[in-house]
């Protein structure tokens, strides 16, 4: 089955996470990603989560974001390995780079040499803060986004401070929208025959995805505070409330689910309470009202109460690892973990977060040992076997 990028052909530069995160998007969906790491690899390969994946240069955070791509391993340093970029621009539709600004024009491959080779070219590149600006020289970490975009200001318990989120939430938002932004791209070029110059700012994106709160302020002055596990809904009965066992996930938003969940908890009383009538006295008497609700869950364990209170009509959740949600009935019955063969044996690695009628998101190859298709990238540039086994001699791949 035809994908919607196959025979889109990305030249990816980038390394870590923001970057391969998105070309990784375009590479389930049909485009042959070409991923130009330095000799040795690149870091992510060998982060220290465990020492025996990160010895095979394959570290698991690696893996979960390289699959269906090709490894090819340049000196771009030397103007041998410049010249091989030079050949592949141009047979490539993108190219995808997140170094800082200024250092792919110092190779002789920034975005104004390459168009000059390929004007179709798209050029994608990642960084902190966008190439323009005070900022634009500034090293782009994901905590550094976190803490810079006010994510980490809203994030936590006012009593613990500001707080990360659990995971890199700006690098792969970054990477989406680098995605999305590729994309849109490469359907315009469909219409107008151009190519373009795209520039990813991390803090822009993770801007992007904060535009309620933006909002909230610019239009109402509304200063976000930090609220724990409470829902931006602000309703009492939208936070995490402790059953028997551990915790309940309560998402019980509307008057209905209200009354849906004093149902499910055996307590109808209450909805006859003068003091929680409607949301804004539920919040005066909070206190109140979390005890009555903690009481009756504790008679029961969390996992209980979530089927008990969902077939009631009162959305909730107990809390999952991750270890358990991979192996979700929800996320089984869809597909959504995939496993690939490797010489490792089998890997299930995550696929994109969306399914298509024909022609969606695919896992179809494992990802490439370091260089592993150096050779058959540079044969298909039209490189001898002889010229190839000179540019290994030369230290060049």
């Amino acid at each position: 089955m035809t994908r919607p990028f196959t025979n889109t052909r990305i030249l990816d530069f980038t390394q870590v996470l923001a970057g391969p995160y998105g070309s990784y998007q375009l590479a389930l969906l049909g485009a042959d990603v070409i991923k130009v790491e330095r000799r040795e690899g690149e870091d992510m390969r060998r982060t220290p989560l465990s020492r025996e994946w990160a010895d095979r240069g394959m570290a698991p955070s690696w893996l979960a974001i390289n699959g269906n791509k090709r490894s090819l391993t340049l000196d771009l340093q030397k103007p041998a390995a410049i010249d091989i970029v030079n050949r592949l621009v141009a047979r490539a539709d993108v190219v995808m780079e997140n170094f800082r600004p200024g250092v792919m024009d110092r190779l002789g491959i920034g975005y104004d040499a390459l168009r000059a080779i390929n004007p179709r070219l798209i050029y994608c590149t990642i960084s902190g803060f966008g190439s323009t600006g005070p900022y634009r020289n500034e090293a782009g970490y994901d905590g550094k986004i976190q803490a810079l975009s006010g994510i980490m200001s809203l994030t936590g318990h006012k009593e613990m401070g500001p707080t990360r989120a659990g995971f890199a939430v700006c690098d792969v938002l970054s990477g989406m929208t680098a995605a999305f932004a590729v994309s849109s791209a490469l359907f315009q070029r469909t219409h107008t025959g151009q190519g373009q110059y795209i520039d990813v700012s991390m803090l822009e994106a993770s801007l992007a995805f904060l535009s309620t709160q933006v909002a909230d302020f610019t239009v109402a002055e509304h200063r976000q505070e930090q609220f724990g596990n409470q829902a931006i809904s602000r309703k009492v009965t939208a936070n995490l409330f402790r059953a028997k066992d551990s915790w309940l996930l309560l998402a019980v938003n509307s008057d209905r689910q209200y009354e849906a969940l004093m149902t499910g908890l055996g307590r109808a009383d209450v909805l006859e309470d003068p003091r929680f009538a409607d949301w804004f006295l539920r919040k005066e008497n909070e206190a109140a009202l979390r005890a009555i609700i903690e009481d009756a869950l504790s008679t029961a364990d969390a996992k209980t109460w979530d089927k008990r209170l969902n077939d009631a009509g009162a959305p909730c959740s107990s809390i999952w690892r991750v270890e358990d949600a991979i192996d979700h009935p929800q996320i089984t019955a869809r597909n959504a973990v995939q496993t690939v063969d490797t010489e490792y044996g089998p890997l299930r690695l995550m696929g994109s977060g969306f399914q298509m009628a024909h022609g969606g998101g695919k896992l179809d190859h494992a990802p490439p040992p370091l260089g592993m298709h150096t050779d058959e990238v540079l044969r298909g540039a039209g490189y001898s076997t002889d010229e190839v086994a000179q540019l290994r001699r030369d230290a060049v791949i």
